[in-house]
């Protein structure tokens, strides 16, 4: 076999027998993506190196290993179930052909810096660490259901795919033992991430996912041990995660998502540690955390798009502290029907931090939103209840209403005293306590029923009567819905 080999073949032959490494490169900054020009010199066919790894040539004493930088490789790496026992780092290497891994068995392999028309490993299972870093793939790269036991690198690596027609990163059902470490990572098309499992974290600091108009990044049912940095990520297209588990944070501070018309983040059915969003730009495009469990959650309020929905997701803690006023919009941009849910979790997040005060403000509007859902007369009355009382949480509102109605009660009554029902027995007329008296239904001062007013004054005195029923329920039902909510 030797004698059938070139050059650069017979120097990997010998050199992969004692774990040797050789590079070809005439600079350390040389650029792979020019490798078109490298000549037979630096050139060595796949099926060399496929039948190194299949056969696996040893030495007595020595540990063999193919560690090959800055070579062509010419044709298909064809290892579909291979079995390789041995460390393959093919770094900084240009590929001609889409290496084919379907269903191998790695000790470890390294691509790092290399450039490839794609990449095709399906069920791949790699014992240690797969790297990627600042790879330059053209073409698909097919990681569903790969098992890593190691971590999965792939910094500043750049998926490309001339059609389209299928994601550019495929890491559906895959599972990775350690963490998926990807800062400045660049997508121009849809990264597929379903049903993943990393049981470490996952590094997308940085990276750049394209695809307009469609998902940029779909991630559903993803499962994270620890937790997900995506700050200064910037997406162009939907980022998808569905029913994925984070358990402890999904950190997208300061990141730039855009998706016009459409949903730019949608996080239902999650279970998350914690959600941090802020710091950057405008969401373009709704925000979806529906159905989702979130221990505490980062919103900053200016991030927010039009669009979020909000429908039956739970949160412990909001921060940051915002007033009310602040918060409330959030509220009324679901978008659906009027959703009781949505007053009460935001009033349990400020009851939890001891703002009463900010609670109150958002148990009214929630009364007030409410109320557009009601018949005409349940409108009627309640535009009542709001300017009398606040619905009860304006208890000042109410002590100003009678103060003002005792006040005029007084000055009209005291200019022309009602005549006496019997005369001889009425006790001394006071304008003040005969107005309370028509106020306030459940006490007696006596003078309400020994004198009785006419013309305009009793129609005066039917308005305070009326209009003291309508302030005693609207406070006593205030004081009953403050009494249960504490």
């Amino acid at each position: 076999m030797i004698n059938e080999l070139s050059p650069a073949e017979a120097r990997v032959w010998r050199a992969y027998a004692r774990g040797d490494s050789l590079d070809f490169r005439t600079a350390e900054d040389e650029d792979a993506s020019l490798g078109d020009d490298w000549g037979p010199e630096r050139s060595v066919r796949a099926t060399v190196l496929r039948r190194l790894l299949v056969e696996a040539p040893q030495e007595q004493g020595e540990i063999a290993a193919l560690v090959i930088t800055g070579a062509r490789v010419i044709g298909v790496l064809d290892l579909k179930h291979a079995t390789i026992d041995v460390a393959v780092r093919l770094s900084h290497c240009r590929f001609d052909a889409v290496p084919d891994l379907y269903g191998a068995q790695l000790r470890e392999l390294d691509l790092s810096g290399s450039v490839l028309p794609g990449l095709t490993a399906p069920s791949v299972r790699v014992a240690g660490v797969l790297r990627m870093t600042g790879c330059r793939l053209r073409g698909p790269v097919r990681l569903a259901g790969a098992e890593i036991s190691g971590a999965l690198h792939m910094e500043r690596a750049q998926f490309t795919a001339a059609d389209g027609a299928e994601p550019v990163l495929q890491l559906n059902q895959a599972a990775i033992g350690a963490d998926l470490w990807a800062p400045q990572m660049r997508a121009d098309g849809q990264v597929r991430l379903t049903g993943a499992s990393v049981a470490g974290r996952i590094n997308l600091q940085d990276a750049d996912f394209n695809s307009p108009g469609g998902t940029a990044l779909d991630a559903q049912n993803l499962n994270v041990g620890a937790h997900v940095r995506a700050r200064r990520m910037r997406a162009r297209g939907r980022i998808e995660l569905r029913g994925s588990h984070i358990t402890t944070r999904l950190d997208l501070l300061q990141a730039d998502l855009s998706h016009p018309g459409d949903t730019a983040l949608r996080a239902s059915s999650c279970l998350i540690g914690e959600l941090w969003l802020g710091g950057g730009g405008r969401v373009q495009g709704a925000v979806n955390l529906r159905r989702s469990q979130i221990e505490i959650l980062s919103l900053e309020p200016d991030v927010l798009p039009d669009q979020v929905l909000l429908s039956n997701l739970r949160y412990t803690v909001l921060t940051p502290h915002e007033p009310a006023e602040r918060r409330l919009p959030m509220l009324e941009r679901d978008g659906g029907p009027y959703e009781p849910h949505l007053y009460e979790q935001l009033t349990a997040a400020y009851r939890h931090v001891g703002d009463d005060d900010a609670a109150r403000l958002v148990q009214l509007a929630k009364q007030r939103r409410r109320r557009s859902t009601l018949p005409w007369y349940g409108r009627m009355w309640g535009h009542v209840q709001d300017a009398a009382v606040g619905y009860g949480f304006r208890p000042l509102r109410a002590a100003g209403w009678l103060l003002s109605l005792l006040a005029f009660g007084s000055i009209a009554y005291g200019v022309h005293h009602p005549d006496p029902v019997k005369a001889g027995e009425a006790p001394g007329f006071n304008a003040v306590f005969y107005t309370l008296d028509l106020l306030l239904p459940v006490i007696s001062f006596g003078q309400e029923t020994a004198f009785a007013p006419d013309g305009w004054y009793q129609w005066l005195s039917y308005a305070l009567v009326i209009a003291g029923w309508v302030l005693a329920t609207t406070i006593l039902t205030g004081v009953t819905r403050t009494v249960s909510r504490s």
